[in-house]
This record gives structure tokens, C-alpha cells and sequence, in this order.
């Protein structure tokens, strides 16, 4: 079975978001084209507490983008977003969420951050994805959303990892690009780990 993969079409990453990505609401009609032709939707959401350690806000004399060890593991620093039942946190309101047969929340250990929609980023616990998608027969994903080069890069690669045929929409990506080429080097980075590149058209165009 195959399965789309959507991930974190939520406010915040919209350009009127707290965090926002370049363009990040381009990709919602290309996702809501794309539902019917899967049989299985899931999306991933970030849920993160107000406490979050990957919150610049609540680090003293930090700012956004600025790099720190937190509890052993290298965390980028962000603007404080997607916070549990908030505006940010929800799904963009022109995204058909009715298709989308299950949501997996990610973030939600203030300790923590998780870019994946399967692992935290220490690989410490699972969201409980990739065991769903093995107890629904899911053998292939085919992955899009934002950011290309954070959240969906690290969802790409965990999914090989597990054993899935990856595919990414890249038409059906944006990235936060905080480093100029980070977007170009994401796609290089998945591509070298075994994901197969398409476009949206390639799907909607097929039988």
C-alpha cells in the first residue's frame, strides 16, 4: 500500500506564521489535489509545549538561528511556534483535513526537539508512525510539506531507514533555506539516501 505523508501544514510555517517558510502556503492546494489519489492520508503536526527547549525565547541572551547543546544533542534555536492548541499549531484552514485518516503529533517532550514525524531527534522515542504504517501494509510514502530542509529531510531519510520506498513531491516542498544552499544540499542529502525525486504532476497525471 502506499501512503501520503503530509508534513506540519500548519499556520506557523505559513508566510503569516511565526516561523515563517517562503511560499509555504503554495504547496497546500498541490496536498489537497493530491488526497484522492491515496487511499491512506497521514499527517505529522508539531505540538510543542510553551517550554520548549528549541524556543530561542527561553534561553536567556539567545536569539533565533543561534546553535546550542541541549541535553546532548546540537539544537538550532527558533522563534516560539506551533504551541500546543494555539492558532500556529492548527492545520492551515484551506487544507481538506477531512481526508487525512490519521495525525501524529511530534515536539511535545520540552527536552527535545523532533524535526522527523517518526523519531525525536536523538532517536530516543518514536511518534509511532512507522509502526502504523507497517500495521496498515504501507510499503511505500511518498512525503511532502515544510520545511524541506529541516522536518521533511529528517522524515525523508527515517522513513528509508525503516524500510519504506520514499518518494519526495518536490514541487510540494518548501524550505526555510536559514543557510543559503541548505534547501539544494536537503535534496542532494535525501536523494544520496535512496529517495526517489517527483513531481506532483507525475502523480496526478498517472492512472
Amino acid at each position: 500500500m502506499q501512503a501520503l505523508l503530509l508534513i506540519d501544514l500548519q499556520n506557523d510555517f505559513m508566510p503569516w506564521g511565526a516561523l515563517p517558510v517562503a511560499e509555504g502556503d503554495q504547496v497546500i492546494p498541490i496536498a489537497n489535489a493530491l488526497m484522492p489519489k491515496f487511499d491512506l492520508i497521514v499527517a505529522t503536526q508539531d505540538w510543542h509545549p510553551a517550554d520548549h527547549g528549541s524556543f530561542a525565547a527561553n534561553h536567556l541572551w539567545r536569539k533565533p538561528g543561534q546553535v546550542i547543546d541541549l541535553h546532548g544533542l546540537q539544537q538550532v534555536l527558533w522563534p516560539i511556534h506551533c504551541v500546543q492548541s494555539s492558532f500556529g499549531a492548527e492545520f492551515v484552514k484551506q487544507l481538506q483535513t477531512d481526508q487525512i485518516t490519521k495525525v501524529f503529533p511530534k515536539g511535545t517532550d520540552p527536552e527535545i526537539d523532533s524535526y522527523s514525524g517518526f523519531f525525536d531527534n536523538g532517536h530516543r522515542k518514536a511518534t509511532g508512525l512507522g509502526d502504523y504504517l507497517k500495521d496498515q501494509g504501507v510499503d511505500s510514502v511518498y512525503i511532502m510539506g515544510v520545511a524541506t530542509d529541516y522536518c521533511v529531510k529528517f522524515s525523508v531519510i527515517d522513513a528509508l531507514q525503516l524500510g519504506l520506498k520514499t518518494f519526495l513531491i518536490e514541487d510540494g516542498c518548501r524550505g526555510v533555506n536559514l543557510s543559503e544552499g541548505d534547501v539544494a544540499q536537503a535534496l542532494t542529502d535525501m536523494a544520496a539516501a535512496g529517495a526517489q525525486l517527483v513531481q506532483s504532476s507525475d502523480l496526478l497525471n498517472s492512472n
